[in-house]
């Protein structure tokens, strides 16, 4: 692969204001409205950022380039993300940071055990409190010095990146009535309402996880299910 322009020049310094200055973020993550977050925080803390929406996109991203730190959502379409943070922490030349993301807090405990530097529980939206994650998962050596201006600025994704979390739930469902996905769609569900903010749907995605889990019928569930998501594509992902 061809090194473009920027691979030869030396990476920028960071400042007091842009403390991620010359660090590549990897965001593995499946939700276009929280790695649009994630995109956000990134660019305005100074780092390049690159996104894969699976295990799959990225392990093709990893093949190509390496970047600083990789930032690894845990519930992905084709797998659980915690395989992948062990993965990189355990190469012969490891990742120099890795940080496990979820919106359930329990995942940090899973995260943690396969070797991540670091956990972000979703949603994140504070600037400062952000920055302070990735600083903390990042060696000592790597850290910038100096005195950082601390802000608590929030960044609000677009809600155009919403609308298309809640098209690709609605694709799902109707490809063959999204049966053998249903556990995923649960996951991925609660995940972005948390980011979103919409409690209905947090909810609704809780109890077909629970249905699903004790066996119960779980027809209701997804019926509901579809129909909010059918709401929120019809508001403009606004409601």
């Amino acid at each position: 692969m061809p090194l473009a322009l920027d691979d030869l020049m030396p990476p920028p310094k960071p400042t007091s204001q842009r403390p991620l200055l010359g660090l590549t973020v990897l965001v593995v993550e499946d939700s276009r409205f929280a790695s649009e977050a994630v995109r956000l925080l990134c660019l305005r803390s100074g780092a390049r950022i690159r996104r894969a929406d699976s295990l799959s996109a990225a392990h093709k991203h990893l093949a190509a380039y390496r970047p600083n730190v990789v930032i690894v959502d845990i519930g992905l379409p084709d797998g659980s993300g915690a395989a992948l943070i062990d993965e990189l922490t355990h190469l012969h030349s490891p990742v120099d940071c890795v940080i496990g993301m979820s919106g359930d807090s329990g995942a940090r405990a899973l995260s943690t055990a396969a070797g991540a530097h670091g956990f972000i529980e979703k949603p994140i939206s504070n600037l400062g409190a952000f920055q302070t994650m990735v600083l903390d998962a990042l060696a000592r050596d790597d850290r910038p010095t100096g005195l950082r201006m601390v802000t608590g600025e929030h960044i609000d994704p677009d809600l155009a990146a919403l609308h298309d979390d809640f098209a690709h739930v609605a694709d799902i469902l109707t490809a063959h009535d999204g049966e053998g996905m249903l556990d995923y769609i649960a996951q991925f569900l609660e995940s972005v309402a948390r980011t979103a903010g919409d409690a209905e749907i947090i909810e609704a995605a809780q109890s077909l996880a629970r249905n699903r889990n004790v066996g119960h019928t779980h027809r209701a569930d997804v019926a509901r299910i579809a129909g909010l998501v059918q709401n929120r594509i019809a508001m403009g992902a606004t409601g």
